[in-house]
């Protein structure tokens, strides 16, 4: 069987004991990796300085490698700080007015994927399958084939893919398509990105969609598709039941006795809405007195990239959009928004959403949103709360049984929320049922097969599983 290789940007190192970091993604491909055998490769998170980075960290833990680089302080900042971060990802968030757009940056940015391909091409071995993940490594094949690799390689984007009126904002929109031409699969979130992906190579003529997903784009064939990424469902539903004897979780439901919890769970960045939830909650409350003292807004909103001038004001921003509306209408003896600007533990975070009334998911543009599926998962069956999702979050096209609405619109949110709290008990397991069997049958390992199944060529597949029966 051939070996797996997974590249990205930062890597989840397992625990002492062996076992998988919280999260889905870590768990699935680390199954999948440890099935096959293979290699993780990634930036350490460390910086050499001004010095060139030494050679790979190496670790092995069962089947798989980790290899880990750092970075210099100038990789770092031209590479992540600049035009991952400042470029790529606003940009596919669709916020054209914070894209800090530098040759500097860029050039940056295209020498690191260079440097990863030299770091990376000496363990690869000619049978290997390599899976790149986001948008830090668009460039990473092209370099990679460039050195003489002729390995299937995939690329997942975990990031929305824009319209082609928004990428050719982009000084490098060209150098950035070519790039993902040198990919044998590109997996993409929904089918929304996989039209803007097809549409942008018919708008300015570089490409064609061939059909039944395979594409032609500077000279190559590839194939593209839309494969959601799921969470580890019934293992999370597990988590969130047993949570309720978490001592932190028992403490939260006193303390919201007799009131409904709304809950928000987002890393702090200016993709997730968190401002105009801020203020659909506020005309909740004006608009409904009966609510008040009735209800607490639980915002967690662990701190991002503070380094970066665009996070840190966000910060302030959201902590004092808080304490405006807690000083306007709360009462000695409530306190209608409760901020938390720390991360919480993934066992106390799936008991509080089984608390949760309800869950709200406002992002102003996101390429899935597990927070979503997890809030799902997390529910009692026989009292599961509402989601409240905003329609351009990826998770949309799959959660049948949410109320979608338009994050922009102040006030149609405030109204999903006056609904999702009047919504009889009837109503809320019907929506949720639909929303959780598809959870169950789509869940994340079912996405990392799918994506691998894809990228394997199928005589190869065919023959491993004969090996793998044989043996």
């Amino acid at each position: 069987m051939s070996r797996l290789v997974v590249v990205s940007n930062r890597v989840p190192m397992p625990a002492k004991d062996g076992d998988a970091p919280a999260g889905g993604l870590a768990v699935a491909l680390q199954a999948a990796l440890q099935e096959r055998g293979g290699i993780w490769m990634g930036w350490s998170g460390n910086s050499s300085g001004d010095k060139e980075p030494g050679p790979l960290s190496q670790l092995q833990k069962g089947k798989i490698a980790y290899a880990l680089t750092d970075l210099t302080d100038t990789d770092v900042e031209e590479y992540y700080h600049g035009f991952a971060n400042r470029v790529l990802w606003p940009i596919c968030h669709y916020r054209l007015d914070l894209a800090e757009y530098g040759h500097k940056e860029m050039a940056g940015y295209f020498r690191v994927n260079r440097f990863f391909a030299h770091k990376l091409a000496p363990l690869i071995e000619p049978d290997d399958i390599i899976w790149v993940h986001d948008y830090h490594l668009i460039p990473l094949a092209a370099e990679l084939r460039q050195m003489g690799l002729k390995n299937r390689i995939g690329f997942f984007l975990h990031i929305p893919w824009p319209s082609a009126d928004i990428l050719v904002t982009m000084p490098v929109h060209e150098e950035i398509m070519r790039g993902l031409s040198h990919y044998d699969l590109l997996g993409f979130q929904t089918d929304y990105d996989l039209q803007n992906f097809a549409g942008y190579l018919r708008r300015e003529g570089i490409g064609d969609d061939l059909g039944n997903g395979l594409f032609d784009s500077h000279g190559r064939s590839f194939r593209a598709g839309a494969y959601p990424i799921g969470i580890e469902t019934a293992e999370f539903a597990e988590l969130a039941r047993k949570a309720a004897t978490n001592i932190m979780v028992r403490k939260a439901r006193q303390s919201v006795e007799g009131r409904d919890m709304i809950i928000g769970v987002d890393r702090l960045d200016y993709s997730k809405g968190i401002i105009q939830r801020l203020d659909a909650f506020e005309r909740f409350i004006n608009s409904n007195p009966g609510f008040q003292n009735k209800v607490t807004y639980l915002q967690i909103t662990p701190k991002s990239r503070s380094e970066v001038p665009e996070y840190e004001q966000m910060q302030k921003m959201v902590a004092e959009q808080a304490g405006r509306v807690n000083g306007a209408v709360g009462t000695v003896d409530w306190v209608p928004i409760r901020y938390i600007n720390r991360s919480i533990g993934r066992n106390v975070l799936a008991g509080l959403y089984r608390l949760a009334t309800i869950g709200l998911v406002t992002p102003l543009r996101d390429g899935m949103n597990l927070v979503a599926k997890e809030y799902v998962a997390a529910q009692d069956p026989d009292h599961p709360g509402v989601l409240v999702l905003s329609r351009f979050a990826g998770a949309a096209r799959e959660s049948k049984g949410a109320l979608l609405i338009n994050p922009y619109d102040v006030e149609g949110t405030a109204n999903a929320l006056t609904k999702a709290l009047t919504m009889s008990i009837e109503e809320r397991r019907e929506r949720w049922s639909r929303m959780m069997d598809h959870l169950l049958t789509h869940d994340v390992s079912q996405w990392c097969e799918d994506f691998l199944r894809d990228l394997i060529p199928v005589a190869r597949l065919q023959s491993e599983r004969g090996s793998l029966l044989a043996s």
